[in-house]
């Protein structure tokens, strides 16, 4: 399979305003590649900040520095990260190509993913306090090379009713958007820490024959 059929799995659009400098990420084969925290508008005024990685090739003298409104496209990757006793999913969007903005291009979506993958554990259904109807799924993406991206999803109410009993290795279909949320993590000593964490919020599902 070549590459091409791969970015049909998983593409991501993102317009939004850099929050921090670059970050040395790491290095393969000589090639660097650098973090940046990107502040994505929801249409509710709330907004989402989501890591992107790009490769100092795309970079070369296109400076983003803090405030720089960039139109992102490429693909939502998981990496591990064995920083801690138990590794932890690192999600972060891949940088193919990136334009740099005066303003917002409102004929263009801001924050929009289309995935292509299959269930690799069961959906996770309950109810929130209010009655809404929510159910938490992990998805697989192929990737090229022979690797897999694991992206969490979160769905609510008929999405979520219909998700509730697909079973594992099902092969689904979703476009939604890529979200973040903060919650505390404490530990043993009684020290909180403020932590963000990821998921893709899905608005369009299907099965795939």
């Amino acid at each position: 399979m070549g590459n091409n059929l791969f970015e049909e799995y998983n593409n991501v659009i993102l317009q939004g305003k850099v929050l921090t400098d670059k970050v040395f990420n790491h290095e393969i084969y000589g090639e660097k590649f650098y973090k940046y925290d990107v502040e994505v508008a929801r249409l509710s005024n709330a907004t989402d900040i989501i890591p992107i990685l790009i490769s100092e090739r795309l970079l070369l003298d296109n400076k983003l520095s803090i405030g720089t409104i960039v139109f992102i496209k490429g693909q939502y990757r998981s990496y591990n990260s064995a920083s801690e006793v138990k590794n932890r999913l690192v999600l972060m969007v891949f940088v193919k190509e990136f334009e740099i903005l005066s303003e917002i291009n409102v004929a263009q979506p801001q924050n929009e993913i289309t995935l292509n993958g299959f269930l690799c554990k069961r959906p996770v259904y309950r109810t929130t306090p209010l009655g809404r109807d929510i159910v938490d799924m992990l998805l697989a993406v192929n990737r090229a090379y022979n690797k897999s991206d694991y992206i969490p999803l979160i769905a609510w109410g008929r999405n979520a009713k219909y998700c509730k009993d697909l079973v594992v290795g099902t092969n689904i279909n979703i476009i939604g958007r890529i979200q973040s949320r903060q919650y505390e993590k404490k530990f043993e000593d009684g020290s909180v820490e403020i932590r963000r964490a990821y998921e893709v919020s899905v608005d369009k599902l299907g099965l795939v024959d």
